[in-house]
């Protein structure tokens, strides 16, 4: 059985080991025409089917460990932010640059990075088919927090001892934001592109390993007859493509 347990895929392909297993023991009567149907390509494509199902889950890991570095990192920017902002109003800036600061703050905690979404927190968890929206969330943070910093760049009163607080520091959280992003964005691509290839493995209409399942049981119905002990053994095992 396949170690990684999304819906449906983990047990399309155990079932098509277990009916891999099965025709095995049938020996020499089990002897389709169709080159697909043989034992030596049942090997294959289950072993291409498992391996696909693999790659998915380590893919699918990195993106959640991406994801949950994120929102670390951006839930420790939230109070950082009101700091800068306290920063520069004990500051000579002027009451513009004061409310403008305020207002990038209340952008802040009012526009929570990926709220509409729920974040994953494990590393089986799948990560979601679209990430745009929160995606859109996470960038607006950056800029926000980014145009903070701008105005504490901006304001030549901005002195502070505080080795956080410093514009170097300020200049690398934005970096360090805009990384976080770029991380979760590269990972879900590639676990994307992973999904796509387990799918054409398993759901091919001609050569998926669904399809050629669905023709082996009607091969063993054929030549073993529907009432047959080996058909009875196979007919349980159910093969549906998953969306």
């Amino acid at each position: 059985m396949p170690p990684y347990n999304e819906t449906g895929h983990a047990k399309n392909v155990g079932h098509f080991e277990q009916l891999k297993a099965s025709v095995i023991t049938f020996g020499a009567a089990y002897n389709p025409a169709r080159p697909a149907l043989k034992i030596a390509q049942l090997e294959t494509l289950f072993t291409k089917a498992n391996d696909a199902l693999i790659d998915v889950m380590r893919k699918n890991t990195v993106f959640n460990n991406f994801t949950n570095d994120r929102a670390d990192v951006f839930h420790a920017m939230e109070p950082l932010a009101v700091r800068v902002v306290n920063a520069i109003i004990l500051s000579d800036a002027s009451a513009e640059k004061i409310k403008d600061a305020k207002g990038y703050l209340r952008k802040i905690h009012g526009k929570k990075a990926g709220s509409s979404k729920v974040l994953p927190v494990s590393p089986e968890a799948p990560a979601p088919v679209s990430i745009s929206s929160s995606q859109q969330s996470y960038d607006q943070q950056v800029q926000h927090f980014a145009a903070l910093v701008d105005i504490a760049k901006s304001e030549p009163t901005y002195l502070v001892n505080e080795s956080e607080l410093k514009i170097a520091a300020l200049d690398a959280k934005v970096l360090e934001l805009k990384k976080c992003n770029t991380n979760v964005s590269n990972a879900h691509a590639v676990v994307s592109k992973a999904r796509d290839e387990r799918n054409k493995i398993l759901y091919a209409p001609a050569t998926g390993l669904v399809n050629i399942a669905k023709l082996v049981k009607l091969y063993v119905k054929l030549a073993f007859k529907v009432d047959s002990a080996e058909y009875a053994r196979i007919k349980g095992l159910e093969f549906r493509k998953v969306k």
